[in-house]
C-alpha cells in the first residue's frame, strides 16, 4: 500500500508595508508636501501676531527677504548633491557686490560682468581644489572665504581697486527693492528664472544626472568613465555664480556694500537646503524643497523678530534645525536601507 505524497504547503506571503509605512515613505520621498504645510502654519501663526502679513505689503516683504536666502541655498543644494558644502558663498557675495559698486563708474554692464566674473573665478578655484586636488570641501571653501576677506580688506586699505567710491548701480537698486506687480518684488522674477533653470537642469540635463551620480557614489562614477573632477568644477562654478547674484541683489536692496553684509545668511542657507530634504551626504534631494525651506526660514525669522528674539537666538535656532534634521534624515535613510 503506497502512502500518499505529502503536498508541501505554500509559505505564507510576507506582509507588505502597512498604510502608515507607505504614507511615511511617501512623505519622506516628498518632503516638499510636509514643508508646504509647515510654511502655511508658520505663516498663519506669525500673521496672527503680526497682522501686517495678511496685507500685500507683508507678503511682499516675505518674498523680498526670501529671494537672496533662496539663491544662497540653491548653491548649497548643488554642493550638497555632490556630497560637498560651500562655506565661501557669503564672502563671494560680499566681494562681488564690492566689485560691482566700486566699478560702477565703468558702466552697469561692465560692473555686473566683473561681479559675475568674481563668482565664476572663486567657484572655479573651489572646484579645482575639491575636484582635482581632492581637498575636502569644508576646508577648501573656508580657506577661500578667508582669502576673499583678505582681498577685500587689502583692496580697501591699500588704495587698490576696491578703494574707490562704492555706488550701487541703479539697475541693482531697482531689482533689489522694486516691485513688479502687487506683492511680487522684482528680485522674485530673477529668483523664478533661476529656479526654473535649476529644477530643469537637475531633472533633465546630463550635468544634473552626473551631479546626483557623483554624490551617490563618486568611485563608481570614476569607474564608469565619468570625469568627476569636471562635474565638481562646473558645480562649484555654478555655486559661485549664484552667490555673486545673491550678493548683488542684497546690495541693491540695502543700497550699500560691506565686507560682512551677507554673512548672516550663511547658516540659514545651509539650513534651508537641509530642511528642503537635500541630503548632506549627497545624491538625493532637489531645489524644489529648498525653495519652500527658504520660505519657511524667512517666516520663522519674522516670527522670532515679532517675539523679540535677537540675532544670537536666531542663529542658535538655525543650528538646532540643521543638527536635528540632519540626524533625522540619516536615521530615516538607514532605517529604509535595513
Amino acid at each position: 500500500m503506497t502512502s500518499a505524497a505529502t503536498t508541501p504547503q505554500a509559505a505564507p506571503a510576507s506582509d507588505g508595508p502597512t498604510g502608515t509605512e507607505r504614507a511615511r515613505n511617501y512623505l519622506t520621498d516628498h518632503p516638499i508636501i510636509v514643508l508646504s504645510v509647515v510654511f502655511v502654519l508658520f505663516y498663519l501663526v506669525t500673521a496672527a501676531l503680526d497682522p501686517s502679513l495678511f496685507t500685500v505689503r507683508g507678503l511682499r516683504s516675505i518674498l523680498l527677504l526670501a529671494c537672496p536666502l533662496a539663491l544662497f541655498a540653491a548653491g548649497q543644494t548643488l554642493a550638497f548633491l555632490t556630497g560637498g558644502i560651500d562655506l565661501s558663498v557669503a564672502m563671494i557675495a560680499n566681494f562681488a557686490a564690492y566689485v560691482v559698486a566700486t566699478q560702477s563708474g565703468a558702466g552697469t554692464a561692465t560692473a555686473l560682468a566683473l561681479g559675475l566674473a568674481v563668482g565664476v573665478g572663486a567657484g572655479l578655484l573651489n572646484g579645482i581644489g575639491v575636484g582635482v586636488f581632492r581637498v575636502h570641501p569644508l576646508i577648501m571653501t573656508i580657506g577661500m572665504s578667508s582669502v576673499l576677506l583678505g582681498v577685500v580688506s587689502v583692496g580697501q586699505a591699500s588704495g587698490g581697486f576696491l578703494s574707490g567710491s562704492a555706488v550701487v548701480p541703479r539697475l541693482l537698486q531697482q531689482l533689489g527693492g522694486g516691485t513688479l506687480i502687487g506683492p511680487i518684488p522684482l528680485n522674485a522674477v530673477v529668483w523664478a528664472g533661476i529656479s526654473v533653470f535649476l529644477i530643469w537642469m537637475l531633472a533633465r540635463s546630463g550635468l544634473g544626472r552626473n551631479i546626483y551620480a557623483v554624490g551617490d557614489n563618486a568611485i563608481a562614477c570614476r569607474l564608469s568613465g565619468i570625469k568627476v573632477w569636471q562635474v565638481l568644477i562646473v558645480t562649484y562654478a555654478l555655486v559661485g555664480i549664484l552667490a555673486a547674484i545673491a550678493g548683488m541683489i542684497i546690495s541693491g536692496t540695502s543700497g550699500s556694500v560691506g565686507p560682512s553684509q551677507s554673512n548672516s545668511l550663511l547658516l540659514p542657507s545651509i539650513a534651508a537646503a537641509v530642511i528642503g530634504g537635500t541630503s548632506i551626504l549627497g545624491g538625493s534631494g532637489g531645489y524644489g524643497g529648498t525653495i519652500v525651506g527658504a520660505l519657511v526660514l524667512t517666516v520663522l525669522n519674522r516670527l522670532m523678530l515679532t517675539l523679540g528674539a535677537g540675532q544670537a537666538v536666531q542663529q542658535m535656532v538655525y543650528g538646532i534645525i540643521v543638527l536635528a534634521l540632519a540626524w533625522a534624515y540619516v536615521a530615516v535613510s538607514r532605517q529604509r536601507s535595513d
